[in-house]
């Protein structure tokens, strides 16, 4: 059974927003605008968005969207509410009704105050990537959903951007030119001295290929060909070819191997997934295509995927994976898609 303060229900499954927080968050919200919250509710919430500044973030990109989609999140919000009870009754969280029971508009308004004034939202990231961050807005090179550009830095360095990549040319260390990966994906052809940064850490290549990735809690950098060194605080590790690293605020995970032709895919224009969870598929599809692709079904989730998607036909790719795993498909404005 899980308790309350961790996740109101734990029946909805959702690839949008950044994870299983965002879920999480878009349960809350549907526990408070049924009319039926309680003051109990109101003290698990608070706990639950004291637990970090990612739950606050959560809560506050899920508010913020839900009144983004306004009418067109009417078939969203209903889905939800059903889960939302019959997970309740499932996992024995729902809070007695002796409770003093808390206006919906009070309540959403009241939280909404404290996750804005918690996160400091104006300068975070926007929720679901409806627009770019202030830090996108500004950086040297940009690219949209689903666009990639390439810029060659002189003959000996070229960078490849993938969808949703923002990008700050700068000098490394002793003058070697460089780049910050503010977010997205990028893959580095160096045929000399070249340093890539990212939350905190460096990599340094003097004639590699390798690919960076940067989300909102991690970095990964994929040895394509030759060598390249990771340096973050006082730790530094060396990544041959066919191996991959991944850092975040805990440190370096363990050095693995990865198939070169699943990580490059991307810039031959296709996605590759071999033994992916249908969730992971989802969460890589919203990244190339506009609007949000909404995964409803739990077990669905967890079906094994394996297929490659042309990324010039992005689209065929949802409706092929409803058909292979007979979900029902449902389409709404502005490009959102249910899966159920």
């Amino acid at each position: 059974m899980r308790d309350a303060t961790s996740n109101p229900s734990g029946d909805i499954s959702a690839t949008s927003g950044d994870g299983p927080l965002a879920v999480e968050a878009t349960v809350w919200l549907v526990r408070l605008a049924s009319g039926e919250a309680t003051s109990e509710d109101a003290a698990a919430l608070q706990r639950w968005r004291s637990q970090s500044s990612a739950h606050r973030q959560a809560f506050a990109e899920a508010k913020l969207l839900w009144e983004v989609l306004g009418p067109a999140g009417d078939m969203v919000r209903e889905r939800a509410k059903i889960s939302a009870v019959q997970a309740q009754v499932a996992t024995s969280v729902i809070v007695s009704r002796r409770n003093v029971k808390l206006g919906r508009r009070a309540f959403l308004g009241g939280a909404l105050a404290a996750s804005v004034a918690a996160v400091g939202y104006v300068g975070s990231r926007p929720p679901f990537r409806l627009w770019p961050s202030p830090g996108e807005l500004t950086a040297d090179y940009r690219t949209g959903t689903g666009e990639r550009q390439t810029i060659a830095l002189a003959d000996d360095v070229s960078i490849v951007m993938n969808t949703q990549t923002s990008i700050d040319i700068r000098s490394g260390a002793a003058g070697t030119r460089a780049f910050e990966l503010i977010d997205g994906e990028a893959a580095v052809t160096a045929k000399a001295s070249f340093e890539v940064f990212a939350a905190n850490g460096r990599v340094t290549a003097s004639s590699a290929r390798f690919n960076m990735r940067r989300d909102q809690t991690s970095v990964c950098v994929t040895c394509l060909e030759g060598a390249v060194r990771v340096n973050r605080h006082d730790q530094l590790v060396e990544v041959l070819t066919g191996q991959q690293v991944v850092y975040d605020d805990n440190g370096f995970r363990p050095v693995a191997p990865i198939d070169v032709a699943v990580a490059s895919a991307w810039e031959r224009g296709q996605l590759i997934f071999r033994h992916e969870p249908f969730a992971r598929v989802v969460q890589e599809l919203n990244r190339y295509r506009p609007g949000k692709i909404v995964l409803l079904n739990d077990r669905l989730g967890e079906r094994d995927v394996v297929a490659t998607f042309q990324l010039s036909r992005i689209d065929e790719a949802v409706v092929n994976l409803a058909q292979t795993f007979s979900a029902r498909l449902r389409r709404l404005p502005g490009g959102m898609v249910l899966l159920s």
